[in-house]
């Protein structure tokens, strides 16, 4: 998360301009820690998001977010 807060900031953006996020994780047991995490950089707006449990993720990665961010 604070990798992507640094990528929106170098756009100029925060995370109240995300819109929509597409969360990948590698075990959907591990749904409810992600959440907590994710919920902590956001304030009484949250985008649209969905979560995939997936095979696998490059370079053997648990976790991986993808956001669509607009001004």
């Amino acid at each position: 998360m604070q990798n992507l807060r640094n990528i929106l900031s170098e756009a100029g953006m925060e995370f109240s301009d995300v819109v929509k996020s597409t969360i990948f994780i590698m075990n959907m047991g591990d749904f409810g820690q992600i959440n907590e995490v994710y919920g902590k950089y956001f304030t009484g707006y949250f985008p649209a998001r969905e979560t995939v449990q997936v095979a696998a993720l490059p370079k053997g990665a648990n976790v991986e977010i993808s956001m669509i961010a607009v001004k």
